[in-house]
């Protein structure tokens, strides 16, 4: 279990190139159809520098590393017990093909609440310019369970 001292709590940062086909394969994913997300030429035309990210895919930049689940593991939680609450972004700058982008995150808030702990946990999206991206918030909640004997 985290507790209050773990806010200010901060992950390493990690680097990811944004891949072309990647961005592609997530739009197709989600279902995606508008052709900016799909074409290079579209994107262009759009005035995007190079195919952009699609909305939500910076999430997937966070889960791009050895070890996705560090931080929460850092903090003491079990993260068979861990929900993922809520998730929101604020757009900065877009993130396109052949950007490198640097994330960090940091441990905003945790409290209780009903027997479950929300933790509160923000991630800054740098591209290489050092211009912030995205900047993603997401609450993590850790059900409370009766411990194994």
């Amino acid at each position: 279990m985290a507790d209050a001292s773990h806010v200010g709590f901060r992950s390493p940062e990690h680097q990811v190139d944004v891949e072309r086909g990647r961005l592609r394969f997530f739009a197709k994913a989600i279902g995606e159809t508008n052709p900016v997300y799909l074409d290079e030429e579209a994107a262009r035309a759009a005035g995007f520098a190079a195919l952009p990210a699609p909305p939500t895919y910076p999430f997937s930049l966070e889960l791009d590393q050895p070890r996705p689940f560090a931080m929460l593991e850092a903090l003491g939680v079990r993260l068979e017990r861990v929900l993922h609450g809520t998730q929101r972004f604020k757009y900065h700058k877009p993130i396109c093909a052949g950007d490198r982008i640097t994330l960090q995150a940091e441990v905003q808030e945790i409290f209780e609440k009903k027997g479950m702990q929300f933790i509160v946990i923000r991630t800054n999206a740098v591209n290489q310019h050092g211009e912030t991206a995205v900047e993603m918030t997401k609450t993590v909640v850790v059900r409370q369970g009766r411990t194994r004997k």
